[in-house]
């Protein structure tokens, strides 16, 4: 039997007809495809409610989705962070064992701007945050360990507690590099930023989890339909109180070059607009409803009148090949 063993890889099937399968003693594989499947789910609800809550931070649009849950070596993982880095670390109570949650420059260069007053378009920071800046990025850390302790309760408990920062990957000594981690990446986005948000569990604090049966993650994590309707209002709840940016504009009208450079502070422009001309609120930059102008105890206010947004289809048809 001819084999390689250049990275385990053994092409030819064994001794009477059996499949050899590949096993790298350096990271083996811990994780079934039941709690693959599960570990997603739970990571995507950490995501939606990051989502959520960085929305009504920044108060901006933005999209957090995940792109994968992995298992990796301490060692790989340190290697895979950018130089600089910003990396939270984080104590897990009564377990002496840490955690990391690294944020990405640009999204770090976005929150910093955005917190300050800024659009939040600028060039990703390529040196360590100052300590003020990293006040203001670790309320992204901070929520995360919130959230991280949400998903994972019902499996381990987990007491996160963030105590240091680090800008340099390879003084991350949180476990051994060779010790198996389980790393969540997370991507930010807007218009004009794409970032990566990372967070870092050592093994060692999951075996609960790795050790339950398929049938039992199952149980844990779906629960009783009252279970899953009170998560349901909770998303719910979370969605309604987010903060969304209106505005409310008038009908277009025109003036001269000559009535332009005449304005001064305090003149009145006369617009032709009637005081019934339809407004449009947008949001986003997109077009939603049609209203009218008016007041409501003294202060301004808008009706609104139609909506601007098309009714869906029963069905979507698609293009012929």
């Amino acid at each position: 039997m001819s084999t390689s063993f250049s990275g385990f890889d053994m092409r030819t099937a064994g001794p009477k007809g059996r499949d050899v399968r590949v096993y790298d003693f350096r990271r083996p594989h811990r994780a079934s495809k039941e709690s693959l499947r599960t570990l997603e789910a739970m990571y995507e609800r950490l995501t939606k409610g990051l989502e959520s809550w960085l929305v009504s931070r920044v108060r901006a649009q933005a999209e957090v989705r995940l792109i994968n849950v992995e298992q990796f070596s301490f060692g790989e993982f340190t290697l895979s962070q950018p130089v600089p880095c910003s990396a939270f670390i984080f104590d897990i109570a009564e377990t002496g064992m840490k955690g990391v949650i690294d944020i990405g420059p640009e999204l770090c260069t976005y929150l910093v701007d955005r917190l300050f007053g800024g659009t939040g378009v600028g060039r990703p920071l390529s040196r360590a945050l100052t300590p003020i800046e990293r006040m203001a990025v670790r309320s992204v850390a901070d929520r995360c360990a919130t959230l991280l302790e949400d998903i994972w309760r019902e499996y381990v408990t987990l007491d996160l507690n963030i105590t240091s920062f680090e800008s340099s990957p390879e003084m991350l000594q949180v476990i051994n590099r060779e010790d198996p981690v389980l790393v969540a990446n997370l991507e930010f986005r807007t218009n004009t930023v794409s970032s990566l948000l990372v967070i870092c569990l050592p093994f060692s604090v999951l075996d609960r989890f790795f050790m339950a049966s398929s049938r039992q993650l199952l149980a844990l994590h779906y629960g009783s339909e009252v279970d899953r309707e009170a998560a349901r209002q909770r998303s719910e709840a979370a969605v309604r109180v987010t903060d969304v940016e209106v505005r409310a504009t008038l009908p277009t009208f025109r003036m001269s070059l000559g009535q332009l450079a005449q304005l001064k502070e305090g003149m009145i422009i006369p617009t032709t607009i009637t005081r019934d001309a339809p407004i449009l609120l947008s949001t986003d930059g997109q077009e939603r409803f049609r209203g009218h102008a008016g007041r409501v105890n003294g202060k301004l206010a808008v009706r609104v009148t139609e909506s601007c947004i098309p009714d869906l289809p029963d069905t979507l048809s698609l293009p012929s090949a």
